[in-house]
């Protein structure tokens, strides 16, 4: 195994030969992983709080796999006083108290961390701190490279040619840095920190620092005075009269700083480097814990299954006559999986570079595709059939035996059952060579994501772990990572058909082992009649694209980047002086010591200048409210105006989203690359970047199909309440309807914003929300919320019927079901915290609403697409947001589509009342909508 990290060095391209010593922060990762879960947390079936626990488990197994350390310490605080408490009495003094959730788990984490093989560290009167700087400096005398598995600044201290910092951000990205990653990161060098820290301070331990020096100020000065003791030496010098006075006058405090941050590297310890010598984890113990709290996904991690029976026969097929004994077989048999090799993560742009096919559980075929180039498709290409052919690669020379006339009739056949892992990816990547996949009736990742749609991992590796503890090759171990990565076609062709015949393999054992599961959960027709069919109608909609309006873009951009100057200049007239906008600490500056304004929140950094504050700022000053404006301008020229064009295919000239249907618990779809179902509505801005998306041909519109309030009017069918359904039936205007029946009000005297009041009851309603929440959307008080949302409920009493019986439903059957019988697992609906509890309720109560709308589109969509097929119509699908469909078509087609749309959408699913569609016709999505 080699003996290089997996994590990307900042700014330097080798780390040093030799064993490793991985030194993890303890206390700060069980922080860390219990306030992961703050708003939703984890707990068991006896109502224990496990987020922490689990949380650290999975960070340090994590870590094991990915960097398979020689030597693995884990090193906790202890409560008792240290020797900085005794320097200085208030050390660490604002620090709140430990959470008693939190306090509870550590004892299981330490248990944790011996069954995986980390040793536990602990030494009283010092803090982890220097536990971990000690063993650092130890691990380097022996020659061991030390990692100090922590995101605290303060071991920036540490860094030298043999210690760095290894630390995990969001979505488990790992960053390490070496001394010129210091230096990179802060400005100066790791031997400067100390100096560094001691001047600026930390409001987290208490650590005074020299008032009036900041960050900036702090490294401006030490790039001049290279240390403290220096700088108070020459005081006098300083220019900047509050600087020089103020370091006149806090001498002590800046040495007294400098001591409380330094680590401590001679501490004595318990232990000897041999003892926490990492020699593999004792998979009892860690199952024992994993079932003792539950933590089911984690238990097949320690079970000896198949790790090692798992390995297959696997195939190169590099000549014409193994790879038509192959066609062969694939023709006799009734299913097969199949996967793709390829050039880029995006499909079309993709270049194939090889196939895998497996049917049998441990055996894989996998063929390589000559290097000749894929024509990258167009819509012109499309109708006029003109694809490029790809052949076969052999072992000598390269030769023209096309695998598109042996492989594409059998890929084609919708009679021949096919599976895949992410099969949406291959049809992509297929169909730029003219090859339309037909009949693939199982994707791995979607029955996972039917199974448990609560999961983050559906990706084979996660797959093959979780069902046959499994180790799959990992993709970096072929193509790297970062800068350095390669693709697939620079790999060894033996390398890359061991890695792809695995994957054939995994997805066809997958296959297996789901087929069962899908039957006992009772969502096995949801997975055949919706999902799966959608896979099909999403890979069509996503090569399709849309067109922009690249020129209006641009001038969009011009012009808010002119209204953006104009409210930076309002701003800085409003603060009296110019400052940086996306600063929070200068901002905070402005706003509550300049400004004099009431802070409303604090932070862990500081007072608070979120969104929120800010808008609650608003109503006193003028400065919060343009503030507000140039972050919401700035955010949509930068997040769609400016980055669409770029994201144009330079083949195709149009966008391509890539839409998720494996992420959202409810259902629902959602977007990427760029996300589209994002561009806000309710603005003006937002509304005008809609004009930018343009029909794709000459004498084409775009048609916009829109459900009206349908999930109110699923509500309606679920509750079964008999004013509801009247009211739809009547197409009567429901927020006024709900607004006369609650407020006792005359449609005919009815105002805006009692209208208004009648809209935020009616949804909030249906989003489980509270008299507090309610209070909130409306300015009022909790009380008088309250009051509405019992008025509510005695004029639709079947509404409240339906919330309360599915929320009992709930709390006895662990879960929640959509009218297609979507499940969605609530693992915290009958926990001892009461938070916990009341969102499972919540969730219970939307989760069947919006659970069924997502149900309903997707088979909208799926007949749409069929007819459209059918009927040999050239409208095209080309957007999909939420509740909204949007076509492109010829002029002459468009009654014909809009009669179409409307049927197929309004019929989707049958319920107790009209499902009304809108349908709009423009030049562009803007005029369309």
């Amino acid at each position: 195994m080699p003996k290089t990290s997996k994590a990307q060095l900042s700014f330097t391209d080798a780390t040093p030969p030799g064993k490793r010593a991985f030194l993890v922060d303890g206390s700060a990762l069980a922080y860390r992983s219990h306030f992961a879960f703050i708003h939703n947390p984890l707990t068991n079936s006896r109502g224990q709080n496990t987020s922490a626990i689990f949380g650290f488990v999975r960070a340090l197994l994590k870590l094991i796999d990915d960097e398979h350390p020689d030597y693995l310490a884990v090193i906790f605080d202890t409560p008792e006083p240290t020797f900085r408490h005794k320097t200085y009495a208030e050390y660490k003094a604002t620090r709140q108290k430990m959470p008693d959730d939190l306090v509870d788990q550590l004892p299981k984490i330490r248990e944790f961390c011996e069954a995986l093989g980390a040793k536990v560290v602990e030494v009283p009167g010092f803090e982890a701190d220097d536990v971990m700087g000690t063993l650092a400096k130890q691990s380097v005398k022996q020659q061991i490279n030390a990692y100090l598995v922590t995101g605290d600044k303060d071991f920036m201290q540490l860094v030298d040619e043999n210690i760095f910092i290894y630390h995990t951000g969001k979505g488990d990205k790992v960053e390490m840095l070496d001394r010129a990653g210091v230096k990179e990161k802060i400005g100066l060098p790791p031997n400067r920190v100390i100096d560094f820290l001691a001047l600026m301070g930390d409001a987290s331990d208490n650590v005074p620092g020299v008032p009036k020096i900041g960050e900036k100020t702090a490294l401006e000065l030490l790039l001049q005075y290279d240390t403290v003791e220096n700088l108070l030496a020459k005081a006098e010098q300083i220019k900047r009269a509050n600087i020089r006075q103020s370091l006149q006058a806090n001498r002590d405090v800046a040495l007294l700083s400098k001591k409380l941050v330094t680590i401590e590297t001679n501490v004595p310890l318990p232990i000897k480097l041999d003892d926490f010598a990492f020699r593999g984890m004792n998979a009892t113990a860690a199952a024992a814990l994993c079932r003792e709290f539950e933590f089911n996904s984690l238990v097949p991690r320690f079970t000896q299954t198949s790790a090692e029976t798992a390995k297959g026969k696997y195939e190169l097929l590099d000549t014409p006559a193994r790879v038509k004994w192959l066609a062969q077989q694939l023709a006799q048999i009734d299913c097969f999986a199949f996967d793709t090799e390829t050039t880029a993560e995006d499909p079309l742009r993709a270049e194939l570079v090889g196939m895998s096919f497996s049917w049998e559980e441990g055996t894989g075929y996998y063929i390589p595709v000559a290097p000749k180039g894929a024509q990258t498709f167009s819509l012109r290409t499309v109708e006029e059939k003109n694809f490029p052919d790809f052949f076969l690669q052999t072992g000598q020379d390269n030769t023209n035996f096309s695998l598109k006339k042996l492989f594409a009739p059998l890929l084609e056949d919708p009679r021949r059952p096919k599976c895949g892992q992410n099969a949406k990816y291959d049809m992509l990547v297929m169909s730029r060579y003219g090859v339309k996949m037909a009949g693939v009736v199982f994707d791995t990742m979607i029955a996972s994501y039917l199974l448990n749609p609560t999961s983050r991992q559906h990706n084979l590796d996660a797959l093959a772990m979780e069902h046959f503890n499994y180790k799959k090759i990992p993709t970096s171990d072929l193509i790297g990572k970062g800068k350095a990565q390669i693709t697939m076609r620079d790999v060894p062709v033996e390398t890359v058909a061991r890695y792809a015949c695995e994957d054939a393999d995994f997805t066809w054992r997958l296959r297996n082992h789901f087929l069962p599961k899908l039957q006992e959960a009772g969502v096995n027709e949801l997975f055949e009649k919706v999902e799966m069919p959608l896979v099909a109608v999403l890979a069509d909609v996503e090569k399709t694209g849309v067109k922009l309006d690249l020129l209006f873009l641009q001038k969009m951009s011009t012009e808010l980047e002119a209204t953006l100057g104009t409210l930076m200049a309002d701003i800085y007239q409003l603060a009296g002086k110019e400052f940086n906008l996306n600063s929070p600490k200068q901002l905070e500056k402005i706003l509550f010591d300049d400004l004099k304004l009431k802070s409303s929140r604090r932070t862990k950094t500081g007072r608070s200048t979120d969104a929120d504050v800010l808008e609650k700022l608003s109503q006193k000053h003028e400065l919060p409210k343009k503030l507000l404006e140039y972050r919401e301008l700035s955010k949509l020229k930068s997040t769609y105006v400016d980055s669409l064009p770029t994201l144009v295919n330079p083949y195709t000239k149009r966008v391509h989203t890539s839409y998720n249907q494996a992420i959202a618990v409810t259902g629902r779809l959602s977007s990427s690359d760029p996300n589209l179902q994002n561009i806000p509505i309710r603005t003006e801005i937002g509304r005008q970047i809609r004009r930018a998306f343009v029909p794709g041909e000459k004498g084409w519109k775009l048609l916009d199909a829109d459900y009206s309030q349908i999930e109110l009017r699923i509500v309606a069918h679920l509750s079964k309440d008999a004013a509801l359904i009247e009211a739809f039936r009547n197409d009567e205007d429901i927020h006024t309807s709900t607004a006369a029946r609650v407020f006792n009000v005359d449609p005919h005297e009815m105002t805006p914003d009692i209208r208004r009041r009648a809209k935020e009851i009616n949804f909030g309603i249906i989003y489980g929300m509270g008299a507090y929440g309610l209070s909130q959307r409306l300015g009022i008080s909790p009380e008088e919320a309250q009051n509405f949302i019992t008025n509510y409920y005695a004029q639709y009493p079947g509404v409240n019927a339906f919330m309360m019986g599915t929320i009992a439903d709930a709390h006895k059957k662990g879960y929640v079901t959509t009218m297609l019988n979507r499940r969605r697992i609530l693992p915290d609906i009958n926990s001892d915290n009461r938070r916990a509890s009341e969102f499972a309720e919540r969730t219970a109560i939307n989760t069947p609403i919006q659970g069924t709308a997502a149900d309903l589109i997707k088979i909208a969509m799926i007949n749409i697409h069929r007819r459209l097929q059918k009927e040999n119509l050239r409208s095209r699908m080309i957007l999909q947001v939420h509740d909204e469909l949007v076509f492109e078509a010829p002029e002459e087609e468009l009654a014909t589509l809009s009669t179409l749309v409307r049927e197929e959408m309004s019929q989707a699913i049958k319920l107790d009342v009209p499902i009304k569609v809108d349908v709009g016709v423009g030049e562009n999505w803007l005029e369309a909508h």
